[in-house]
């Protein structure tokens, strides 16, 4: 029979990048990447999120979630970058993730917590913008080992 400890470790296939993104500024829209570096213990080189020992040093959000939240708003698609989030991840359950360290590219992050949204979806979403992310909002994460990633490169859960 198989244990939780088990099941929580077992994934079907890696994940994949499908979008990278930082945002110069705050308030200021995502610069879309196709190679970004990230730095240990800090973040994604040019994000203005980057921080020493910072909880947020990388957000990622599932590609999936992304179609959620633009059906929600009765949207054909949403741009990547009105979410605010540094990566976009296909085909992997990120909150399976949960207390786990996890590689993306070359880099190795750390989950963190949830990345609830914040009033700016109102603003870059529409009416109902906040809601519509409620739930769909990805992750946090740090930056345990810095590295490249890239358009296409993998992500999956370090090995046990």
């Amino acid at each position: 029979m198989d244990t939780i400890e088990s099941l929580t470790a077992t994934f079907a296939h890696p994940g994949q990048v499908d979008w990278i993104g930082v945002r110069p500024a705050r308030l200021l829209a995502l610069r879309a990447l196709d190679v970004a570096t990230a730095i240990e213990s800090l973040g994604l080189e040019g994000d203005h999120y980057a921080s020493p020992g910072g909880k947020r040093q990388v957000t990622l959000i599932q590609a999936e979630h992304l179609q959620t939240v633009a059906d929600l708003l009765g949207m054909v698609s949403l741009d990547p970058g009105q979410v605010r989030r540094n990566i976009v991840v296909r085909g992997l359950n990120l909150l399976a993730l949960k207390g786990r360290r996890f590689h993306v590219g070359d880099a190795l992050l750390e989950y963190t917590g949830p990345c609830d949204p914040c009033s700016r979806m109102e603003t870059n979403l529409g009416k109902g913008g906040y809601n519509a992310m409620r739930g769909h909002g990805g992750i946090t994460a740090r930056v345990i080992g810095g590295g490249t990633i890239r358009i296409g490169d993998a992500v999956m859960p370090e090995a046990d």
